[in-house]
This record gives C-alpha cells, sequence and structure tokens, in this order.
C-alpha cells in the first residue's frame, strides 16, 4: 500500500485549532488525509475548508471518522470536547480511536479513557514537544500511551504529523513524560534568563553570549528556539505563561503526590506565576527575560541582530 493510500485508509477527525492544531492539520491535508475539523470558533477552522478539509459545527459529528485527534487547552476543555454532553463520544457512531495531543493532567486523561472505553472507543495520549514553527518544519515528538495497537493504528498520521513518536506503555505514561518536560521548560528559561542578563550587565552583547552557548556542550534545540527573542525581544507567542504556569502546577502537583522533591522547578513555578501577575498573558514565556532583567536593575532593548533559531 502506498503511503498516501495508508494515509486515506481512516476517516480523521480534528478538534482544536489553535496555534498548533491549524498547522498539524495543514500536515495531514497535505499527505492526503481525509479531515473533518471541529473548533469551537468555527471562524478559526474556516481557512483549512480552502485546502480541502470539512468543517463542522458541533464535536459530535466527529463521531462518524475512525480516528479522531485532539489539540485543546486544558483539562476541562478535553473532557467537556470528547466525553461532554455534545461531545466527540456522544454521537451514535463512535470512532474506533481518540488521540490527545493536548496536555493535560493523568487524572482527566483516565476520565477520558474512562468514558471512550464505555462506548468501545480507545483513547491514545499522544501530547507533544514542539512549536508551530517545528510543526511547519516536521519536527514535532510525539510521546504515546494506551494499548500498544492503539498506537501503531495511529502511527501512520504521527508520522506525517512529526518526526517521532515513542511508545511509553499502558495507561497514563505519556502524561507524566509531558509534564515533567514542561516543567523542564520552565526551569530551563529561567536559568537561561539568568545567565543572559548576568553576562549582559557585565557588557556582553546578548547575542555574543547565546551565540557561544549554542554552539558549546550546553547549547541545546531550546535554547537556539529562544535566542530570537532573548536577542531581539521579540516574543510573539508559541507557548504563552499562563500555559507553562497551568503545566508547571501540573508537575509539581505530580510531585506531592509521589514524594518527590523539586526545590528548583518550585522556584521557577513561582518566576512563571509573576510573569502571569505581571500581564504578561497571550506572549511567549521568553518574556521572563524581562523579569530577570527588572530585578537586576537594567532595561533591555532590542539588539537588532539576525539569530538563527536552529530549525
Amino acid at each position: 500500500m502506498s503511503d498516501v493510500a495508508a494515509i486515506k485508509r481512516h476517516r480523521i477527525g480534528w478538534a482544536g485549532i489553535g496555534r498548533m492544531g491549524l498547522p498539524m492539520v495543514t500536515r495531514l491535508i497535505k499527505a492526503g488525509a481525509d479531515v473533518t475539523v471541529y473548533n469551537r470558533t468555527r471562524a478559526k477552522a474556516e481557512p483549512l475548508a480552502a485546502q480541502g478539509a470539512k468543517i463542522v459545527g458541533e464535536a459530535a459529528a466527529l463521531g462518524g471518522c475512525d480516528i479522531v485527534f485532539t489539540m485543546l487547552g486544558g483539562p476541562l476543555d478535553v473532557i467537556e470536547v470528547v466525553a461532554g454532553a455534545n461531545g466527540i463520544l456522544s454521537a451514535s457512531a463512535k470512532p474506533k480511536l481518540v488521540v490527545d495531543c493536548s496536555t493535560i493532567s493523568t487524572d482527566a486523561a483516565k476520565t477520558v479513557r474512562a468514558a471512550a472505553a464505555k462506548v468501545g472507543s480507545a483513547l491514545l495520549d499522544a501530547p507533544v514537544s514542539g512549536n508551530p514553527w517545528v510543526v511547519e518544519a516536521g519536527g514535532l515528538v510525539f510521546i504515546c500511551s494506551g494499548a500498544r495497537a492503539d498506537f501503531d493504528l495511529a502511527k501512520p498520521y504521527l508520522d506525517v504529523l512529526g518526526k517521532s513518536a515513542i511508545f511509553a506503555g499502558e495507561g497514563e505514561l505519556a502524561r507524566i513524560v509531558k509534564i515533567c518536560h514542561n516543567t523542564y521548560l520552565g526551569v530551563v528559561i529561567q536559568a537561561l534568563a539568568e545567565i543572559t542578563i548576568l553576562a549582559n550587565k557585565a557588557g556582553v552583547p546578548r547575542h555574543a553570549l547565546l551565540d557561544f552557548i549554542n554552539n558549546s556542550a550546553l547549547g541545546s534545540t531550546f535554547s537556539r528556539y529562544k535566542s530570537p527573542a532573548f536577542v531581539n525581544l521579540d516574543y510573539h507567542p508559541t507557548f504563552t505563561p499562563p500555559l507553562l504556569q497551568k503545566d508547571m502546577d501540573l508537575g509539581l502537583a505530580a510531585a506531592r503526590e509521589l514524594k518527590v522533591s523539586m526545590p528548583v522547578s518550585a522556584v521557577a513555578r513561582e518566576m512563571v506565576q509573576q510573569l502571569v501577575a505581571r500581564g504578561y498573558l497571550d506572549c511567549d514565556f521568553a518574556a521572563i527575560i524581562e523579569l530577570e532583567a527588572e530585578a537586576s536593575g537594567i532595561k533591555l532593548a532590542p539588539e537588532n541582530v539576525a539569530v538563527n533559531r536552529g530549525i
């Protein structure tokens, strides 16, 4: 079977057209998938109609699809859209599989998994690492858990959406991996902001410090992603402070439950809380460098230097 034929084998549903959902659905359509899309704000989904997607006005209309992907803002959104009174599972027709790519708690995922099992469907946890630029470059990484057969069913589509799909095991193990990942984001961005401001206050241009870091053993995909924001103060949102705070809260809640000491993460979470409290809401969480600069008594200005984000 050709790749295109394999992709066309199932009717695909998609719920959630935000910063991540829009480019993800675009990749599926370009690969030849038959995609039906639902978004609570229909206007956000309409651009996909010109690409060949079918747009529906309610989540229940996705029940006739074979596999439905969800990429939503939080646990209550996922529970409502999948298992609510007018959700995906409420229609007479039920999908074989719901693949949830959102970042939610293990408890919320268990609720959705139980609701799916009750009506003969299945849930695959499939949260992602990446941002909209990464989606467009085909660089998303999925961490998945559930039944192995469900992972195998979804994998051809995950392969279209990203570069890697990793199976962690049964149940909600993927949720723990993603929560750990996003808690680490908060720790790393705070540390990177601190050393950048230290060098900058001493007179080092931020682009020079970050260029050195990015080409050293400490450089990473993440430090390269965030270098343009730190250098030129462009906080176009890829992942907002409120979303990062939500995920760090999930990480620290898991730590309390499992009795794991996470003092560095706890302090980093408080810095993200300060960012949210100061009104940094619809911007990238790299704006945390502004708080570090203010606390250090310096005023930042864009350096207006071209910086490769490494994608």
